[in-house]
């Protein structure tokens, strides 16, 4: 099983559920603006298998385009985390996806959240295409804030992912 965001392609173990969560009905249509307001991870996966759980990922590409938000990343995927677990948990009781409901119902019976950043950044360090990001200090910030929900979440590249969470990913061909 297999999803795209932007230029990079996800390739899960077979016996993995995964979602676009961001793109679900429920989140774009009745979810995202409660509370003035929600943000969304990207992927919600789900594995019976080892490694367990509920896994939330976000996506941040930055090998071709630099980060130019004014809020810190460690702390938008925290807010991402926070407002994806609560849409779970709504969606749960009101989305009217059958789909949606069930990957919901099956996220909430989990025994374990895990919590994954995907960061891309330029492979060589260059004026023009700086690794502006250092992994670690997003790493140790993203833990101080997310530490009830997953005291040991991870910040992952397409060159290390698949030993370190269990999934592929490559780049889509241009």
């Amino acid at each position: 099983m297999h999803l795209q965001e932007g230029k990079l392609v996800f390739i899960f173990p077979g016996d993995w559920e995964i979602s676009k969560y961001d793109s679900w009905s429920f989140y774009q249509n009745r979810f995202k603006d409660c509370c003035s307001g929600c943000k969304a991870v990207d992927f919600v996966a789900l594995s019976s298998t080892d490694p367990k759980g509920l896994w939330l990922v976000e996506i941040k590409d930055y090998s071709r385009h630099p980060r130019t938000k004014a809020i810190d990343l460690p702390t938008e995927i925290a807010l991402k985390v926070r407002d994806s677990l609560a849409g779970i948990a709504v969606a749960k009781f009101q989305a009217d996806d059958s789909e949606e409901n069930l990957l919901a119902e099956e996220a909430l019976q989990m025994k374990k959240i895990r919590v994954v950043l995907h960061l891309e950044q330029p492979k060589r360090h260059s004026k023009l295409f700086p690794r502006a990001i250092d992994p670690s200090k997003v790493l140790q910030k993203l833990k101080t804030l997310i530490k009830p929900i997953d005291p040991h979440p991870k910040v992952v590249e397409s060159r290390n992912c698949q030993s370190r969470v269990g999934w592929q990913v490559q780049f889509v061909r241009e």
